[in-house]
């Protein structure tokens, strides 16, 4: 007989989450922040009102999928051909030295055997999550204190975009060589045929736009695209061995220049708000158990928090610096680059998925997530001052509730 208590388990996490979300935006902290902690609060970890299922694996696996393909579609594709080489310059550089400094700590501080392939690859992905950048909380700090649309708000927005990019390609090439049986220019031929042919058909979308856009009922558009990404994310993981995340992002890139992406957006957020991001966002926090937080564990929580926050604003701070920017403004482009938020923890659910993220390690990721998402927009209000907001706009990046 079906058991229906995922229906109040499901019940419990969207209140929870909507309430303490409420909560932590009524003191100026994004709603993801609120549902971490209500993920925690209603788990094993406290109350145990809510456990961990496949089920709610499944849908929140949904949730990282929409997240992305939101993600790809938020992608500004021509503010990346305009500044795209400093871009990239703050990009590699905030990517690199936050990946070698997470591979680093892990390495030393649990002493790996070199020779242990699956152990370096565990090491190498603790780096990858500590690559993440979510502008999402640094964009609405930027246009509090009125530097949204200045040089500095711009390098943190164009840079958070290749800082993606950059991210997927590590990702994926990370993720292909769980199989520890096929070579290394197998996994790369793999990687670049996938790009080359999701490029092509990238093309024969763009070809194909304006009958898109002119001949295709708007209103049902949002369900033909929402199904050719389960498709390509399908098919992704399932036949190519790469991540499914990476092919919802870059069809969502794809659509990022349509006029119909605004349609997309608007119904896409409605479904990601009410259900899903709740729902993936809780999950994290059900995966966390405080009996995990040995003495062991609290010290690499603090070293994995150090070097999450310094790695960051080293990494994107010499790229800017590299690119000509003043010492102070590269300073705030590399405190703007701090907060992993949600994409942290969209690559720390893919890691766990493929089991190179153990269940005590969430812990610790967690809370270097909720920290690093704090401390962003009070180091920025320390090191900007306040100036008068340009009431004209442009930018106005998606977050994620």
């Amino acid at each position: 007989m079906l058991d229906y208590k995922y229906l109040v388990s499901i019940a419990i996490i969207l209140l929870s989450t909507k309430i303490f979300g409420g909560l932590t935006e009524k003191i100026k902290l994004p709603q993801v922040v609120g549902a971490l902690i209500a993920g925690v609060v209603i788990g094993p970890a406290v109350f145990g009102v809510v456990q961990d299922t496949a089920f709610l694996d499944e849908v929140a696996e949904l949730g990282v999928i929409i997240l992305m393909f939101m993600a790809g579609l938020d992608t500004d594709l021509n503010q990346l051909k305009k500044k795209g080489v400093s871009y990239l310059v703050i990009a590699i550089f905030g990517v690199v030295i936050p990946l070698v400094g997470g591979f680093l700590s892990y390495f030393w501080y649990f002493n790996i055997n070199p020779g242990d392939s699956q152990s370096v690859l565990k090491a190498i992905f603790i780096g990858v999550i500590l690559t993440a950048t979510s502008v999402s909380i640094t964009v609405e700090a930027l246009r509090e204190l009125g530097h949204l649309t200045g040089k500095v708000g711009n390098a943190i927005l164009g840079a958070a975009i290749v800082d993606d990019v950059i991210g997927i390609i590590i990702l994926t090439v990370i993720t292909s060589f769980r199989d520890s049986s096929i070579s290394i220019s197998v996994v790369l031929i793999k990687i670049v045929l996938y790009f080359v042919i999701m490029l092509v058909f990238g093309l024969i979308i763009t070809a194909g736009a304006r009958m898109l856009d002119l001949k295709t009922d708007r209103r049902q558009i949002t369900v033909y695209v929402f199904a050719l990404v389960l498709i390509v994310a399908y098919i992704s993981e399932k036949y190519v061995g790469i991540a499914d995340i990476t092919g919802a992002y870059l069809i969502g890139m794809i659509f990022s220049k349509f006029s119909i992406r605004n349609e997309i957006v608007k119904k896409m957020n409605v479904l990601s708000y009410l259900f899903f991001s709740p729902i993936f966002f809780a999950s994290v926090g059900l995966k966390t158990k405080l009996d995990s937080f040995s003495t062991s564990m609290i010290v690499f929580s603090v070293i994995i928090l150090f070097v999450a926050i310094f790695t960051k604003i080293v990494g994107a701070g010499i790229g800017a610096k590299l690119c000509k920017y003043s010492t102070k403004d590269s300073l705030n482009i590399g405190i703007g680059m701090v907060s992993r938020g949600e994409v942290a923890l969209i690559v720390a659910q893919k890691g766990h998925k493929l089991g190179f993220i153990d269940n005590n390690m969430f812990s610790p990721i967690v809370l270097m997530v909720v920290i690093t998402t704090i401390l962003t927009p009070i180091l920025l209000k320390i090191s900007m001052p306040k100036i008068k907001e340009d009431k004209d706009v442009s930018l106005k990046p998606m977050t994620i509730e």
